[in-house]
């Protein structure tokens, strides 16, 4: 199952990154370039890094000029993220490209890489949520809601990781099929955001 080796390969991602907990550390990507693991182990290395800029910008004590130098490596790092997910859904463009759709094949409300950007997302959330959970200044009752919140994203995980190998199925036996709007992000292009082209004036 796709979902299964993409949590491994996530759970992978979150624990190099940690050994060294450095948002300047280069990913080194162990696995060969055009690969779907290369793909997904560069996707969550981009959101583990994100994860902690994140956590950087919301010091209540910074600086307004540090916290605009975050902000602006924030949406850098979301390109990149956004480039990833087009990355994998054309993987799965290419895989799928001789299935013929049957004449009632439906369209998804999401492709298969924006649901795979959610499952890495759930596996940041669960490592941090059990980091909170092993906390050891925190009360009982703190501890208690932790792995309670901790439990929902395992299950939510557990959801998410088959959905998205049901949606993969469907696409496979021509039940549905894949039809991929690439993202437009207007503030980051310099020719469509209306302060960026003025500024050239």
């Amino acid at each position: 199952m796709i979902s299964e080796r993409c949590n491994q390969v996530f759970e992978q991602v979150i624990k190099d990154y940690h050994l060294f907990n450095d948002i300047d550390k280069t990913c080194e990507n162990p696995y060969p370039a055009g690969s779907l693991d290369n793909l997904l182990y560069t996707k969550c290395w981009i959101d583990t890094a994100q994860w902690h800029m994140e956590d950087e910008v919301r010091d209540p004590n910074i600086a307004p000029v540090e916290a605009l130098r975050w902000k602006r490596r924030i949406d850098s790092s979301n390109q990149e993220r956004t480039d990833m997910v087009e990355y994998i859904d054309s993987y799965f463009l290419d895989k799928y490209k001789n299935v013929r759709p049957s004449s009632a094949a439906k369209i998804n409300t999401e492709s298969p890489a924006w649901a795979i950007d959610r499952l890495s997302i759930l596996a940041l959330k669960i490592y941090h949520m059990h980091e909170e959970t092993t906390r050891a200044n925190v009360d009982q009752l703190q501890l208690q809601q932790r792995k309670e919140k901790l439990a929902i994203l395992l299950q939510q995980q557990k959801d998410l990781s088959l959905a998205i190998d049901e949606l993969l199925q469907d696409i496979e036996n021509g039940s549905k099929y894949m039809k991929v709007y690439r993202q437009m992000k207007m503030y980051n292009d310099p020719e469509l955001n209306p302060v960026l082209y003025n500024s050239k004036k």
